[in-house]
């Protein structure tokens, strides 16, 4: 099962003023400034890049004590970028509630399910016989096979037909009774005529449905 997603956001854009030495800082709140549209990123932004402007001039004055002043400038200006960037990282890139993060969770989970299924009915168009072998639709059985909710309306106990979507005990004794006088089913369009299913019941038993031989 897929795990539920949580990483935090934003720490490679937070490492960029880090990762440059601080010259990459104005760049970097420049990003934060057009994605929140805020002016107060904008005008760090300019500052750094002001700030970062005038330390590179005096390091091209050639004077070793100007070049020493500058030198902690630039070193002060990338710890104060870092900080900065880590403490407005939450604002820019705000966490996902936990509702949202279990809905994510939900929704994956459920995909995944769904291509469980797709497989297992590949599986068993191609090879009934290790369909069978694998227990695919047969959650009243023990079995270690995944096959993402399938339940094998041909063979499957009347407890297991009573998972189906919109199964009634009025149902499963139809299909338990039309299995014992005529046969197993081929399709879901022929059980929905056999046994009179309620309109719109199909589309939501043929996804769960399957039909062995």
């Amino acid at each position: 099962m897929p795990a539920a997603p949580g990483e935090p956001r934003g720490i490679l854009w937070a490492f960029v003023p880090f990762l440059t030495f601080g010259l990459g800082t104005p760049f970097s709140f420049l990003y934060a400034s057009v994605r929140r549209r805020s002016w107060n990123m904008g005008a760090a932004s300019v500052g750094y890049g002001a700030a970062t402007a005038g330390v590179l001039a005096l390091m091209q004055l050639g004077d070793p004590f100007l070049a020493f002043i500058a030198g902690t400038m630039m070193l002060m200006l990338w710890i104060a970028g870092t900080v900065h960037a880590f403490a407005v990282r939450p604002s820019l890139f705000p966490r996902s509630g936990p509702r949202s993060h279990a809905n994510q969770h939900a929704l994956r989970v459920a995909q995944y399910r769904r291509e469980l299924r797709e497989e297992a009915r590949a599986l068993a168009a191609e090879d009934p016989a290790l369909a069978h072998e694998l227990r695919i639709g047969r959650p009243d059985l023990p079995r270690t096979y995944d096959d993402g909710g399938l339940v094998d309306v041909n063979h499957a106990s009347p407890q297991a037909l009573a998972t189906l979507p919109g199964m009634t005990p009025e149902l499963v004794d139809k299909i338990v009774r039309r299995r014992e006088e005529q046969g197993g089913f081929i399709s879901a369009e022929e059980m929905s005529v056999d046994v009179d299913l309620p309109p719109g019941l199909l589309p939501q038993l043929a996804e769960y449905a399957i039909f062995l031989p």
